[in-house]
């Protein structure tokens, strides 16, 4: 005698059902992730253009000032939403870290 399966449906249901703020919590910790990937590229290519000596005096201060302010910004969103900056940092399996230590 088989197992009666549920209806295609009620499985599905079954399975998305979830707490809405792990939902929130963990939708915003993938943003933050995302976020915290592109500011560190943004923060290297800054560096090699500021050694490069591409970028006058003005613009350094502007670009240093605007990645303050993101990674301010991206503080107050961990701390509210309770994640810990380490958690940003995805395991990609045989590939190692998403993120390079900060």
């Amino acid at each position: 005698m088989s197992a009666r399966r549920p209806e295609p449906g009620r499985r599905l249901a079954h399975r998305i059902e979830t707490d809405p703020e792990a939902v929130q919590r963990d939708l915003v910790r993938l943003v933050l992730t995302l976020i915290e990937l592109i500011r560190q590229l943004m923060e290297r290519q800054a560096l090699r253009r500021v050694e490069v000596g591409d970028l006058p005096d003005e613009k350094v201060e502007q670009l240093g000032l605007a990645l303050m302010r993101l990674e301010e910004a991206m503080t107050e969103l961990e701390e509210r939403f309770d994640i810990d900056p380490r958690d940003l940092n995805l395991d990609l399996g045989p590939l190692g870290p998403l993120l390079p230590p900060r």
